[in-house]
């Protein structure tokens, strides 16, 4: 019997790495990781903001500079997203959304927190998508945050400032105005009507050494839930007087004080012109930023008092 050649065998398909997930799968995760990233660096920035408030150090570099960085670093070191600075900007962004509502601040600290919060997540999101590009890591941004809180401290102006502003008045008109019930107008500085409290009454006459001005300011509106307004005033007393000058001294502050520290106002009349003032304390850090930021805003508050007692 002849044996018939057999088929040979069929070869076995070939077999190579297991396909990885596809773009749609990979952009999932990415995207999961980046949400987790944000929620993270958000809780951690709300540990923080307890951590300091609790300490009293709301006022200093550290919570406003420091507070960003807490967001900025944790969205480095936990997610990994095409670019960093993007979710960096978006997590401050929430952040900032949130402060109001969660924290009971207002809209001005918010307006005036903003383009600092936003500029130390940019420094620290640009740092780390560069080290990333060149492979070094994250160890950048802790470079870049020690830079902007000490670094920019070296150049800040002097705690101690005072602002002159000068209006053409009739010397008899003003000191009859000091001497009076103060009557405050509308403010018109687009600056101060960011949310800054506007004087709507005073009380209190004399210009004589000890005499009192009550003024009532209209009452701080926080964003925080369920927050009611809180009333506002200032008492002011004559520390100094003589011929065409009187000096207004601060005793009580509920409007600003937790912005800045008013010390006085001078008034200072004669030759057809009224020069009034203000002498404060700035209490904010970092220096290089609040203290322009607060010299602006007490020269925008003296041009409003000196146009009220020069009408």
């Amino acid at each position: 019997m002849n044996d018939s050649p057999s088929d040979p065998p069929e070869p076995e398909p070939e077999t190579g790495p297991e396909p990885g997930p596809g773009p749609d799968a990979r952009d999932r995760r990415r995207a999961r990781r980046s949400l987790a990233a944000v929620l993270l660096a958000l809780f951690a920035a709300l540990l923080a903001y307890r951590v300091l408030h609790a300490g009293h150090l709301e006022q200093t570099a550290l919570f406003y500079v420091g507070i960003p960085a807490v967001i900025a670093i944790t969205v480095v070191l936990t997610a990994r997203p095409r670019t960093v600075t993007g979710l960096v900007m978006a997590a401050v962004t929430i952040g900032l959304a949130l402060a109001g509502p969660l924290l009971g601040e207002g809209i001005v600290c918010l307006v005036f927190a903003a383009p600092l919060f936003y500029l130390v997540g940019l420094l620290i999101g640009v740092a780390a998508d560069f080290a990333r590009r060149r492979g070094t890591g994250a160890l950048l941004a802790p470079l870049v945050l020690l830079t902007a809180i000490g670094g920019g401290e070296m150049a800040a102006p002097p705690r101690d400032g005072a602002v002159t502003v000068v209006r053409a008045a009739s010397g008899a008109q003003v000191e009859r105005a000091l001497a009076a019930a103060p009557r405050f107008g509308p403010v018109e500085s687009p600056f101060l009507r960011l949310g800054f409290p506007a004087p709507v009454l005073g009380e209190g006459t004399g210009l004589e050494v000890g005499a009192l001005r009550e003024i009532t300011f209209t009452p701080r509106r926080s964003l925080g839930i369920g927050a009611v307004p809180e009333p506002r005033s200032m008492t002011l007393r004559v520390t100094e007087r003589s011929p065409g000058r009187v000096t207004f001294s601060v005793v009580r502050d509920t409007t600003v004080a937790r912005w800045l520290e008013l010390k006085e106002a001078e008034f200072a009349w004669g030759d057809g012109r009224l020069a009034l003032t203000m002498r404060y304390r700035r209490t904010f850090d970092p220096g290089w930023y609040f203290g322009p930021l607060q010299r602006y805003a007490v020269g925008e508050a003296a041009g409003y008092l000196a146009g009220t007692f020069a009408r």
